[in-house]
């Protein structure tokens, strides 16, 4: 039977063969960052410079100089004046999509316009007890900042930053300027799409592909991983993640810079939502950007809804020829809406005084109506005006008459 010393020395020699564990490699090294002492504590911070001429998708970083930072602050509901080297473009992760006191922001992404380079700025904390230092690196960033650049940071990253700010007993910049380009964005893309409302929808005017680009809700659970086995390596995606949001932020409004200006290159359906982006602000540009949207082979929805906007514009300015026109364009499409049927009744019936084109078109429009189905009002509507319309021919038509 072995002794105590046999069995010692059959440990030793076991632990002996095995080769020693490698140790992690440090996440500033993976990430290509640094400790910085922030006088809070450390903080991992990956700062990159781009020069003004890089090009994000097809935009040149460059381009947010030109932007016309008074439109867009209209679109946004900002009453401020904002330049653009004044301009601090933020994008958070977070531990979660909540909010609340138990969200935290890990990974806060800052870019700003330095001299000819446009910087980005990560500031990563290893573990929440880190927090103070990331907040410490943000205070400066917003205090010297003439406005605060996001996408639909107005609905999430900015009140949790506030959050993390008061709750730290750090005083938070509440009269800072904020442009939200999710609005300006929708506003534009809303008119030849159905939806847009996340950052990824901007690479549809940046041309922008992300390679291997992690998905956003994946993002709190590869940090909570690293808080558990300190693996660096999925963190690098997190962090490519996160520029190339901030990136896609300068960028994007970059290409509202070039888009507003003159001639841009752009697709029919970019000119539809240019049209949109300048109808509150500039209606004989809106019309003219409509009308080239149109003119480049605008299809489809977008087609439709861009040809009922003009036709409404030309009745406000009884330019009745080019309204109609639009009117008898939109009663073609495939599906049935009553709207275009129902503004060419009106104009033969109150403006041309033909009561016979408009009695045709009624009767056009209540059968495709019943053919497609639609709601009783609709029918009961056309059916009204059918009926008054049959009323005023039987007055003017003298065999009618008893």
């Amino acid at each position: 039977m072995p002794s105590l010393d046999d069995l010692r020395r059959v440990i030793r020699r076991i632990e002996t063969r095995r080769s020693p564990r490698a140790a992690p490699e440090p996440i500033e090294r993976v990430v290509g960052g640094e400790i910085v002492d922030t006088g809070a504590g450390p903080l991992v911070v990956v700062r990159r410079e781009y020069p003004l001429e890089h090009r994000h998708g097809r935009v040149p970083l460059d381009d947010l100089r030109r932007a016309p930072l008074d439109v867009l602050a209209r679109l946004a509901r900002v009453d401020a004046e904002l330049t653009a080297e004044r301009l601090l473009f933020l994008d958070t992760e977070t531990t979660g999509l909540a909010g609340g006191t138990g969200t935290y922001a890990f990974l806060v992404g800052a870019g700003w316009i330095e001299g000819d380079a446009f910087v980005v700025a990560q500031h990563f904390m290893r573990d929440l007890d880190e927090e103070p230092a990331l907040l410490a690196a943000l205070a400066p960033l917003l205090e010297r900042a003439g406005g605060v650049v996001t996408f639909n940071g107005g609905g999430f990253d900015l009140p949790l930053l506030e959050t993390r700010f008061v709750l730290a007993r750090r005083r938070w910049p509440a009269t800072l300027a904020h442009l939200d380009l999710l609005r300006p964005h929708g506003v534009s893309w809303t008119a030849a799409f159905a939806t847009a409302r996340s950052p990824p929808s901007s690479a549809t005017c940046l041309a922008s592909v992300r390679e291997a680009d992690v998905p956003g809700a994946l993002i709190p659970s590869l940090y909570f991983d690293w808080l558990r086995r300190r693996r660096a390596g999925p963190l690098a995606r997190v962090f490519a993640h996160n520029r190339d949001d901030v990136l896609s932020l300068a960028a994007l409004l970059g290409w509202f810079g070039a888009a507003l200006g003159e001639a841009p290159a752009l697709r029919a359906e970019e000119w539809a939502g240019l049209g949109r982006l300048w109808e509150p602000v500039n209606l004989e540009r809106a019309l003219g950007c409509y009308r080239v949207a149109l003119e480049a082979g605008l299809a489809g929805e977008a087609a439709h809804r861009v040809r009922l906007r003009l036709a409404w514009w030309d009745k406000r300015a009884a330019r009745w020829e080019t309204a109609c026109a639009l009117w008898d364009a939109a009663r073609q499409r495939e599906g049935f809406d009553p709207r275009p049927w129902e503004e060419l009744a009106k104009f033969h019936e109150h403006r041309a005084r033909d009561f016979a084109a408009a009695r045709a078109v009624v009767t056009d429009a209540l059968d495709l109506a019943r053919a497609a189905g639609a709601a009783d009002r609709v029918l009961v509507a056309f059916g009204h005006r059918l009926g008054r319309i049959e009323r005023r021919l039987g007055l003017h038509d003298p065999a009618g008459a008893s």
